[in-house]
């Protein structure tokens, strides 16, 4: 995992701060694999509950991390209780390490 402790934990208390203790954090993509260079930061979200501020959520989340981790690019999946997955969530979900 291309990612440092410290920048772990301040994903984790980020993701609290936003979505609630209870929500889930797993990072996916490029950054798990070692041997890679550069690449983006690819979350997925894990809720236990239904959210009606989804959208404006996982901005906030955005803009926080890239204040907190510096100017890079992150992008940011969301899952609900009982959601039909998409493809990239799928995968997300399978593949994912969880922070």
């Amino acid at each position: 995992m291309r990612l440092r402790p410290n920048s772990q934990k301040i994903i984790r208390d980020t993701v609290a701060e936003v979505f609630g203790a209870d929500a889930e954090v797993l990072l996916f993509g490029s950054r798990l694999d070692d041997k890679a260079r550069g690449g983006d930061i690819d979350l997925l979200i894990k809720l236990n509950r239904p959210e009606s501020q989804k959208l404006r959520k996982e901005l906030t989340l955005v803009a926080r991390l890239q204040l907190r981790l510096g100017d890079q690019p992150i992008d940011v999946l969301v899952i609900e209780p009982g959601e039909s997955l998409s493809p990239i969530k799928s995968i997300a979900l399978q593949q994912g390490a969880r922070l």
